[in-house]
């Protein structure tokens, strides 16, 4: 009997329709395009994470910073795109979730008065942030929430790109992680909160900022990973887990085209051709 081989996996293309941006010294993507073009210096400060104004007031006063930086940048890209928030499948990814909500609930576990608050039990799930956004947005569409540590960005952008290309529907993926206060910080030394957030669609449009693909015959690299120019902004990048999007980012920026490899996995990036 004849074997045949099975078909080849078929190349993932998207348009990215919209981005949204926050972090350390980054108030907005129209504040990080010029940074990561080199236009205007990159000076690092103290993220600073708007009140979610959007959810109720009952939700805004729950929300910590996860759902803050989430919702911010959440809802930049999308206003960017021309899109209705309510209609989007979306994915979520952050390497360690509401990392102070953790600290809150390790700390009162230590004392003598264990008692957890409800609010910082449902806030301490990994899905918080879709959650929240759902809320506010009133979206009902999918949504998916995943983790895969450092790699969480990348991974992140795997899953929403392959359902814009077996959909065929626009996705918004949202990356995020905010910092851990000691002594959790020891052990998990992120800094500060970022996100990012891209609103990906199937196919080409007048809003599209660029075009990104992947072969997964030849997604996965062991070249190393792509890293900044500017010294300040390469910390950024590999002090944050959702910060590994910069290189990405810059190539939108600078309306590059060509080869950008991303960290993924250890041993193992995560290689897209980039185009205007």
């Amino acid at each position: 009997m004849t074997q045949t081989s099975p078909p080849p996996a078929p190349v993932l293309t998207v348009f990215v329709q919209g981005i949204g941006l926050l972090g350390p010294g980054l108030a907005n993507w129209a504040h990080g395009r010029e940074c990561l073009m080199g236009a205007a210096p990159y000076q690092s400060a103290r993220c600073v994470l708007p009140p979610p104004m959007a959810l109720p007031q009952a939700e805004r006063r729950r929300a910590g910073a996860v759902v803050k930086v989430s919702l911010a940048v959440g809802e930049e890209a999308v206003a960017a795109s021309g899109l209705r928030a309510a209609t989007l499948a979306s994915v979520f990814s952050s390497s360690s979730g509401d990392a102070v909500n953790c600290h809150e609930i390790c700390s009162t576990l230590a004392s003598s008065d264990r008692l957890i608050s409800p609010t910082r039990f449902h806030n301490s799930v990994h899905n918080a942030a879709a959650g929240y956004w759902s809320i506010s947005s009133g979206a009902m569409a999918t949504s998916s929430v995943l983790c895969a540590r450092d790699a969480s960005f990348a991974a992140g952008l795997l899953e929403a790109m392959t359902q814009v290309a077996v959909e065929q529907v626009p996705v918004l993926l949202v990356a995020y992680d905010t910092n851990y206060p000691e002594p959790l910080y020891s052990a998990r030394a992120i800094p500060d909160s970022f996100g990012v957030a891209l609103v990906l669609a199937p196919s080409r449009s007048e809003r599209s900022l660029a075009q990104w693909t992947l072969e997964p015959a030849g997604c996965l690299s062991r070249v190393p990973a792509d890293r900044l120019d500017d010294p300040a902004l390469e910390k950024l990048r590999q002090d944050i887990p959702a910060a590994r999007c910069l290189p990405l980012l810059r190539g939108v920026a600078g309306r590059h085209s060509g080869r950008v490899v991303l960290d993924y996995l250890e041993g193992s990036q995560l290689a897209l051709q980039v185009a205007p």
